[in-house]
């Protein structure tokens, strides 16, 4: 039996033999970490085409060994992990499932965890065990501090404490979740955010125009959006169409973001200051608050200029001049149509902070409070949206764009979606150098920021 308090320090054959099913780039990350951790005992696999060349690339890696397939990893492991695409999951299950090892405790790392649950009632045998878990952040992103989810399901308190002694290397925050809630609150935390961005980027890629460079989008909040839509679409599709097209939760909150957005921008174009200001500030009130607050409360992220100026791709290019007087300022629309989708579900985002709040999750929700707490900042993107052309076609295009992404989502196709995700993507290719670089060091200086308050 394994201990429960068990450690890379104790005997090899008191340690448990780790599988790690997929190795893309999050498995890849869990079994470098777990080898830097001193784990002697790590079988990988992934698809049988890839074995040769897995096993060039891992052979110096300590503890580490590649077998053929899922069938040789499940049948000697203590603790097997799948790491596929959610897409997948039930036909990888379904094939080296049934070979797994009898008392082993399975677990899996897809970002939605209702066809990984069901995979698992399926094809496991009753004589395994079952605690699945999620990092709540890419391959890029350090684990330390970040929020690693753990869903008991199908096992006892012991299996539980086995999986945070394996994981303890990581230095994350574990948090405890059903795997009906993980599901929730990930689509609270990231189905919108990730909309916002994959209709910016396909909106700029429309114009095939590069903004920030021609001065429209330079500094402070243009600064986030810029670095992290890059970062997204620098990233693999299948991270997001899995979260997008299997999630329910997921799928009402990117149609409900695209209506936000066209509703808001029908009052911009019809000039409806009042109509505009009040919906806004409804909104504000139900996530943020009515209290004017520039420097937070306790789950204040509070993002300075400062901060976020330390990042701006491409140099300082010169600000555009606004035609209504005030420097640096846009609609906004990404924002006022994320804090408007979340006022009008009743999703009360600083609730998954400490629970279970992603990198960009936590910088997205940053900005819109930097933007929504000062109503200064708030009442001249309302004016900009209303009086100031300069961004309008880029406002109508970012419509077109989430409209279209929550079609998409709608239609349940993961091919359509990878085929719009590529062609934005190819778009930004050649901006793509630096940026997950730019956006990790973003993370860490926002991150460090919060540590210093």
């Amino acid at each position: 039996m394994i201990p429960v308090d068990v450690t890379p320090n104790h005997p090899v054959e008191e340690q448990p033999t780790i599988g790690l099913i997929g190795m893309g780039a999050m498995g890849t990350m869990y079994a470098k970490l777990l080898s830097e951790a001193g784990w002697k005992k790590i079988s990988v696999c992934d698809l049988r085409e890839k074995f040769e060349s897995l096993k060039r690339t891992l052979q110096d890696v300590p503890g580490i060994t590649v077998h053929p397939d899922g069938h040789a990893v499940s049948r000697i492991s203590d603790f097997i992990m799948y790491s596929v695409e959610a897409e997948y999951i039930d036909r990888v299950v379904a094939q080296y499932g049934p070979s797994t090892k009898v008392g082993a405790i399975v677990s899996g790392q897809t970002s939605v965890k209702a066809p990984e649950k069901a995979a698992f009632e399926k094809y496991l045998p009753a004589d395994v065990y079952i605690v699945s878990i999620h990092s709540l952040h890419g391959p890029t992103v350090s684990p330390i501090g970040q929020p690693f989810v753990i869903m008991q399901h199908r096992s006892p308190d012991e299996c539980v404490n086995i999986v945070e002694s394996i994981f303890k290397c990581f230095k994350s925050r574990y948090v405890y979740l059903t795997y009906e809630d993980h599901d929730l609150v990930t689509a609270n935390v990231q189905a919108v955010t990730h909309a916002a961005f994959l209709s910016m980027g396909t909106a700029w890629a429309a114009q095939q125009s590069y903004p920030w460079e021609q001065g429209q989008y330079v500094g402070g909040i243009e600064t986030v959006k810029v670095n992290i839509m890059l970062r997204i679409y620098a990233n693999k599709w299948h991270v997001y169409a899995g979260l997008a097209i299997l999630n329910p939760s997921a799928k009402i909150q990117i149609d409900t973001y695209a209506s936000s957005a066209t509703e808001l921008f029908k009052l911009m174009l019809a000039g409806d200051q009042d109509g505009l200001r009040k919906r806004v500030y409804d909104a504000r009130e139900k996530v943020f608050g009515t209290k004017e607050n520039e420097e937070g409360g306790s789950t204040s992220i509070f993002l300075t200029e400062d901060v976020l100026d330390q990042f701006t791709i491409g140099g300082h290019p010169k600000r555009t001049p606004s035609p209504i007087g005030i420097p640096g300022t846009n609609s906004h629309l990404a924002l006022l149509a994320m804090v408007d989708c979340w006022a009008r579900l009743s999703i009360q985002p600083f609730d998954h902070l400490a629970l279970a709040a992603t990198p960009v999750f936590r910088m997205w929700i940053g900005v819109a409070e930097y933007l929504f707490r000062s109503a200064a900042r708030l009442d001249a993107a309302i004016l900009a949206s209303l009086h100031d052309v300069t961004h309008r076609s880029d406002d109508l295009e970012f419509v077109v764009a989430a409209r279209g992404w929550s079609q998409c989502v709608a239609f349940g196709d993961f091919e359509l979606y990878k085929d719009r995700f590529m062609k934005t993507a190819k778009f930004f290719e050649s901006r793509f150098e630096g940026a997950n670089k730019i956006g990790g060091a973003m993370i860490k200086a926002i991150l460090e920021s919060q540590v210093a308050k």
